[in-house]
């Protein structure tokens, strides 16, 4: 690409996604660098203080201070500008009672849906986040304003997650986060064009001379799910002029949940005068695991610090590690069913999957001030995630006697570094009541994909056909049962070099008008370069009353894990590929090239502070995503299963790919209005009203490739657009009240979340799907402070121990395997309680 077209592409390629880098009202000398000398910086500590009680300066205006709060020093997003931006802080989450910053997040944020369980297999082994109703890779993932790397585990399972591989902010340690900023309109400006929904930028806590810790224990009314969570923090000093380092972990030890309904199917074949096996009488029927939680241990650990070179340079770092295990169960298989080897599960076995998964990342750079008058920050960061699956008491059916029951099913690796230069200044021009900020950068990024080869028997085929039983002589689907490895065939190493480049101008038209624009520029190396825009603006009314609105487009790749991820899956009855986007099977079945998604979005919204302590947001959006990636239906049939015998895959019912199938337009609202009321003798009631709706539909419908056409097959059929449009929640609406005096605190939530259509298989008959009924969740906790060092806090979440709308009995028999959508946003755990102590010192 010549420059002079990359330059044309970010100075007028304003009918697609970005926003201006740079605040409100600034200064136009460059600001200074952060002052670290006390548990959060000057900066931070402003905004945590802001967005904890909505009754100080910012209840009286919507402008915003004069500060650089956006800077190329900046590690954070600028408030009261062109773009919607929503802070939710350390107390806030731990408010929650949750151990989990995206747990916390879900129950804080209106606009955030993350089901506690998300699905089944690797889909539950770890939770996903959705904001507002669009896919967890259209939500873009920062820490400290820099990019966080993809995790290794691609979702191909149904759900609200399928075909998605998306940073999980879960390996961040609770006690490392000062606040996290949700951010909506302009977020492909700021950040980068693949923010299509928004992006999430956790900022970490700064300085020295600080630390805490806390102890907490959990579990659910049913009597299981113990959980016992420990997270602390320390700050330190580096050197005598401002330089810290916070350290940080966190450990939590999650105990299974099960909520599986009775499995009422005959276990073991008849006897010769055709009576039931009395075997039957023994083993009961409760014998299902999959549905609930899955066993973990996670452990943690966060450094973020920098020290002070000169008085224009500092040298900064973000580390973080986690190291996750995962014991998920998976579907009991019975006696008689063609994948057990009866000679070695006489009774029927119940597979588990394992994952065990390492993950880091290091940020690391220089920035400063004074460089020709410019701030700038000049960083590298490295990313890895890997995965490393398994997999017990199975069987791998096709090597009869000579099976394993213990499977290595091999490795998923994704890695990314980035290094980056970005600047920023001001220019006071005459003709401008204000100065005009401008702020551009450049980024190199190198992505990986890496699946690793497992067992030859968790893959393989043995030959050795079924040994007894009416099926004997027959074949049954090869590989290890529930969980195949990763086949020669699929194991590979896969990457992508992407070049970015950026500019933002923010100016005043007025003293009380202000305009943002900008251009993204941005060369895959495995598919195109995309040029993306942004237009925003603001009018400010009074110190009282401001509307914004903006126009953005965006722009998101294929991910490495979607084009090259490949695996076989099993459930008792039938049996999936999901082939990669280069596999013979997806050429021969109209798999073209995959192309990336183009969205454009148009929002209007108002900030408003009508009286003291009174603090009013609300937005209305409208998201269109061209060539939407999902996975496509589940094609199957005598003729697909000729195919794919034909290429080697034997055993198979089912195939699907990944693609482009379908265009959407997401529209959608939200409204967050809170009240604080002082009252006398140190009372204080603060009130909440909050509403999100994200309604997404189905606007264009790509052709169905002539191949399947003549096969019969539906490309995108209902139960791919049910995981599409109808498996999170349309709306969701918050009501809070928090009473506070002296050392005393008391919060009620009351959660209403919207309705979802669960289906428990791609063959179900629309009549037998489960329409999950809205829920109301009430959650209360009691914090008092014993001293000012001690904390102790009790509280509950689904307080009166509701649970969401059952399977359709007729769809769940008769193996009983879900009792409740796997993905309900309510949960299906049932009540939850907790208790912990904090030390602060």
């Amino acid at each position: 690409m010549k420059t002079k077209h990359m330059v044309a592409g970010l100075l007028f390629g304003l009918d697609f996604g970005t926003n201006a880098f740079v605040d409100s009202a600034r200064a136009a000398d460059p600001a200074p660098l952060p002052s670290h000398s006390r548990k959060t910086s000057a900066k931070a500590a402003q905004v945590s203080a802001l967005s904890q009680s909505k009754s100080s300066s910012e209840s009286i205006s919507v402008i915003g201070a004069q500060a650089s709060a956006m800077s190329a020093l900046s590690n954070m997003t600028p408030r009261h500008s062109t773009t919607n931006v929503e802070v939710v802080t350390a107390k806030q989450l731990l408010a929650t009672g949750q151990t989990s910053v995206l747990a916390a997040l879900a129950q804080t944020v209106p606009a955030v849906n993350s089901p506690p369980a998300g699905g089944i297999g690797s889909n539950n082994v770890a939770r996903i986040m959705i904001l507002r109703n669009l896919g967890p890779d259209e939500t873009l993932i920062l820490v400290n304003g820099k990019r966080r790397h993809v995790g290794a585990n691609f979702n191909y399972n149904t759900g609200p997650a399928t075909g998605s591989e998306p940073a999980d902010i879960s390996l961040i340690p609770l006690s490392a986060v000062d606040h996290v900023e949700i951010i909506t309109e302009g977020a492909t400006a700021l950040y980068g064009q693949d923010a299509i929904g928004g992006a999430v930028n956790i900022v970490l806590k700064t300085g020295a001379h600080h630390g805490s810790v806390t102890l907490q224990d959990s579990g659910y009314y049913a009597g299981d799910g113990v959980g016992i969570d420990g997270y602390g923090d320390y700050g330190v000093a580096l050197g005598h002029n401002g330089g810290y380092m916070d350290f940080a972990a966190q450990v939590t030890h999650q105990q299974p949940t099960n909520r599986s309904g009775l499995n009422t199917t005959q276990k073991y074949f008849s006897l010769p005068n055709g009576q039931r096996d009395p075997r039957e009488s023994i083993i009961g029927n409760d014998v299902n695991r999959i549905q609930g939680l899955s066993r973990s241990m996670l452990e943690t650990f966060s450094a973020n610090g920098s020290i002070p070179l000169s008085n224009d340079v500092e040298l900064y770092n973000t580390t973080t590690y986690s190291h996750r295990d995962v014991d998920a169960p998976g579907f009991f298989r019975t006696s008689n069913n063609d994948s057990n080897v009866r000679a070695i599960f006489p009774n029927g076995f119940s597979p588990h999957l394992t994952a065990e998964e390492n993950d880091f990342q290091v940020n690391g750079g220089l920035r400063g001030k004074n460089l020709l008058g410019w701030s700038w920050d000049l960083y590298t960061t490295y990313g890895r995630d890997q995965l490393r699956f398994g997999a017990y008491d199975t069987i791998s059916p096709t090597y009869g006697l000579d099976s394993q029951t213990k499977f290595y099913n091999g490795t998923d690796i994704s890695s990314e570094l980035t290094s980056g230069f970005k600047a920023s200044r001001h220019y006071n021009l005459g003709f401008l009541p204000k100065p005009l900020g401008v702020e551009f950068g450049g980024e190199y990024r190198h992505d990986t994909f890496q699946m690793t080869q497992g067992d030859t028997q968790s893959w393989g085929n043995g030959g050795v056909p079924i040994l007894d039983g009416p099926d004997k002589g027959q074949l049954a689907s090869p590989g290890a049962s529930a969980y195949a490895g990763t086949p020669p065939s699929a194991a590979g190493n896969h990457y992508r070099d992407i070049f970015d480049g950026h500019v933002n101008f923010d100016a005043w038209a007025t003293k009380k008008w202000e305009w943002t624009a900008g251009g993204h520029a941005v060369n895959y190396s495995d598919t195109i370069t995309a040029y993306t825009g942004s237009v925003g603006t603001r009018y400010n009314f009074s110190k009282r009353w401001a509307v914004r609105g903006n126009i953005n487009s965006g722009y998101r790749p294929p991910s490495l894990g979607g084009l090259y991820y490949s695996t076989i899956s099993s459930t008792p009855s039938y049996t999936t590929a999901y082939e990669a986007s280069n596999s013979a099977v997806t050429r021969l079945l109209g798999g073209e090239g995959r192309k990336g998604e183009y969205s454009r979005s148009y929002s209007i919204g108002i900030d408003a502070t009508p009286v003291d302590n009174f603090h009013l947001t609300a937005n209305l959006y409208r998201i269109g995503i061209n060539d939407r990636l999902e996975s496509t239906s589940n094609f199957g049939g005598t003729a697909i299963e000729s195919l794919l015998q034909e290429q080697g895959i034997s055993g198979v019912r089912f195939v699907q790919y990944y693609t482009n199938p379908v265009d959407t337009v997401t529209n959608g609202g939200d409204i967050n209005a809170t009240y604080l009321w002082h009252l006398p003798q140190g009372h204080s009631l603060e009130f909440g009203v909050y509403v999100n709706i994200a309604d997404t539909e189905i606007s264009r419908y790509r052709k169905t490739p002539a191949i399947l056409a003549a096969y019969g097959q539906s490309y995108y059929n209902q139960f791919s657009q049910n995981d599409l449009l109808r498996t999170s929640p349309k709306n969701r609406e918050t009501l809070s009240l928090t009473w506070h005096k002296g050392r005393y605190t008391v919060s009620v939530q009351e959660l209403r979340y919207g309705s979802v259509i669960f289906i428990v298989s791609p063959t179900q008959a629309s009549s037998l799907w489960t329409h999950v009924r809205p829920q109301w969740n009430t959650n209360i906790n009691l914090d008092v402070a014993l001293t000012k060092k001690w904390h102790v806090s009790v509280g509950a979440n689904n307080l009166f121990d509701k649970y969401p709308t059952q399977v359709n009995p007729a769809a769940a028999a008769p193996t009983g395997s879900y009792r409740y959508a796997t993905y309900s946003p309510s949960g299906f755990m049932g009540g939850y309680y907790y208790a912990k102590a904090s030390f602060n010192f």
